[in-house]
């Protein structure tokens, strides 16, 4: 026992003296040294600047005035409507995504680039196609133009944002989950069906507990996207429609309120950072779920 005591504190020197060791250092060096300037110090930065007064004296004023008032309301209106572009890019990926998954692979690969190329564009030119689109004027107007009540107002409110967001998210969600449905065991669902199992019973009880982590994560996704989504909201939404990433903007280049703008940045990657872990969470049960199925 007192030999390996004494042999213990030189293990570090030891393994430090190895050539190997020495170069894989170097190596980490330019990365660790990129990490630590670009995300280490403006996060540390801003932490520190959102708990600062105008005086330079320790103050948590910009987080109460964060979460109270005029900010708490853009807060509140951020996770809503963060929430429902989740909840509609995830109806909308799981039907492409499950329709793709049934066509042969030439056609699936063609179906993917259709869903995947858009994505590519520029998220303000396709948010400008939308409010060309959905103006009173637009496509979707002109051809609703003999139901009652048109033209209907579909920008500079909710349903504007939330239309615009989804159509942003939806590619995220499309191939995630494509990727998890692609990789459900058909064989279990044939013997299911061998079985007498009803087409809603296998769905229900085999099929959706299969990809429910993929639908968990991909949900989350888009919900953690959409948090600080700035372009969209900005565009198709109205004073009511105001988000974080706006508000942010606003005290910022209107308001020279750099103090307050750092807190709602903080609270934002706060959000952030709590929404990544329950995706690490969800995907850890699916992986443990996955393995005692298996066995």
């Amino acid at each position: 026992m007192a030999a390996l005591t004494a042999t213990t504190p030189a293990r570090p020197r030891k393994l430090l003296a190895s050539r190997r060791t020495r170069v894989g250092i170097l190596y980490a060096l330019p990365v660790v040294v990129y990490l630590l300037v670009l995300f280490v110090y403006p996060i540390f930065s801003t932490l520190l600047l959102s708990l600062k007064n105008a005086d330079g004296s320790f103050t948590l004023h910009w987080y109460a005035d964060a979460l109270t008032g005029v900010n708490l309301s853009v807060l509140i209106t951020t996770l809503r409507i963060s929430a429902e572009t989740a909840v509609l890019s995830l109806v909308f990926g799981f039907v492409l995504a499950q329709a793709i998954c049934r066509l042969k692979p030439l056609w699936a690969g063609m179906a993917m680039l259709v869903v995947v190329v858009p994505h590519f564009v520029s998220a303000l030119v396709r948010t400008y196609g939308w409010i060309i689109m959905l103006g009173d004027k637009g496509l979707v107007n002109e051809t609703l133009a003999w139901a009652p009540g048109a033209p209907f107002q579909l920008l500079y409110n909710e349903l504007g944002v939330v239309i615009g967001t989804t159509s942003m998210m939806l590619p995220y969600t499309v191939l995630l989950l494509y990727g998890v449905m692609r990789g459900v065991d058909r064989r279990l669902l044939a013997a299911a069906s061998s079985m007498g199992a009803g087409k809603v019973t296998i769905f229900r009880r085999i099929y959706l507990p299969l990809v429910a982590p993929g639908l968990a994560s991909a949900g989350l996704l888009s919900f953690i996207l959409s948090l600080g989504y700035y372009i969209t909201p900005a565009l198709m939404g109205g004073p009511d429609q105001t988000m974080i990433a706006t508000l942010i903007n606003q005290q910022v280049t209107k308001e020279n309120q750099w103090n307050g703008a750092a807190a709602q940045g903080v609270i934002l990657l706060v959000l952030t950072l709590a929404g990544l872990l329950l995706v690490k969470v969800v995907t850890s049960l699916g992986a443990s779920r996955k393995k005692r199925s298996a066995t």
